[in-house]
């Protein structure tokens, strides 16, 4: 079973919001997840808005061999500042 750290979609259309979770590398976009990471909303007014994750348990996680994806990636070192 291959963990991932990933993007689940959520809100309305052309209104997106996601989770990061960590989820099964072959599960669907949207299914059933192992833990919730944090959230990222792209349409915030406010920068400090769009990011939140839960650094130190996102790196539990690596520890444990789950891989990020690139997108998440990217946010997390955003969000590790």
């Amino acid at each position: 079973m291959a963990v991932r750290i990933r993007l689940s979609r959520q809100g309305a259309k052309k209104k997106a919001q996601y989770l990061v979770v960590v989820m099964d590398g072959s599960a669907k976009r949207d299914g059933a997840y192992l833990e919730k990471l944090g959230h990222y909303y792209p349409s915030a007014k406010v920068a400090k808005d769009k990011i939140k994750i839960d650094v130190e348990a996102a790196r539990k996680w690596v520890a444990q061999g789950a891989q990020m994806s690139q997108t998440v990636g990217q946010l997390f070192k955003i969000a590790a500042k």
